[in-house]
């Protein structure tokens, strides 16, 4: 597990902003799973999504997140990876392929996270954050997240990685305003999966 604990340029959980609102949440709870649901809870509720609130500036950094209260999905699964290896939580990414529209093409990835619990293994959970057509929740062990895949070409993955993919790490950071994020969002075709090493869940379509 110390892959999933580790930190790093953009989970920088070691920053001061970090590692206080982590302290500050975890003092309230006595277990790993309640302090795992404040966190995801916190970071769902929180944290403004980017093209929901149309906010700027475009986030990657864990603290950067927290600083700008604002990112998006894949921005927010960075800041909860970091409260939660924080608290000493393992936790990684995870990844679907979506269409934008709802109706095929364009499509693109949406990042989320798994988390380890004691009681029953990696649980993955989307702090994307909720309205009207979302309801993403903590309620192991099932899984609720804010997506299904609903089409031939969207695809849901089954790797935890530890770290975020690169490509979605490279389009957050060459982007600074969340309608010109929106316009960029980084996409992996299914027939692009190999290159990643990325891998189908098998229920997935």
């Amino acid at each position: 597990m110390k892959e999933y604990l580790q930190a790093s340029e953009v989970i920088d959980w070691q920053h001061p902003l970090v590692l206080e609102l982590a302290n500050k949440i975890a003092s309230r709870y006595q277990t790993s799973t309640t302090i795992a649901k404040a966190c995801f809870e916190w970071v769902r509720d929180e944290i403004y999504h980017s093209y929901d609130y149309q906010m700027n500036p475009v986030t990657c950094r864990a603290s950067d997140v927290l600083k700008y209260k604002t990112g998006y999905c894949f921005a927010k699964s960075h800041l909860l990876a970091a409260l939660l290896r924080a608290n000493g939580i393992p936790s990684g990414f995870c990844y679907q392929r979506l269409s934008l529209n709802n109706n095929g093409e364009p499509y693109s990835l949406h990042g989320f996270n798994a988390v380890y619990l004691p009681e029953i293994a990696w649980y993955r959970v989307d702090a994307r954050g909720n309205h009207q057509d979302v309801n993403a929740q903590f309620i192991p062990p099932k899984e609720q997240l804010a997506f299904k895949i609903n089409f031939s070409e969207e695809a849901e993955f089954q790797n935890i990685f530890s770290e975020p993919i690169s490509l979605v790490v490279e389009a957050l950071q060459a982007h600074s305003t969340w309608d010109d994020m929106l316009l960029n969002l980084p996409d992996i075709s299914l027939k692009m999966l190999d290159k990643y090493g990325i891998d189908l869940k098998n229920d997935a379509n």
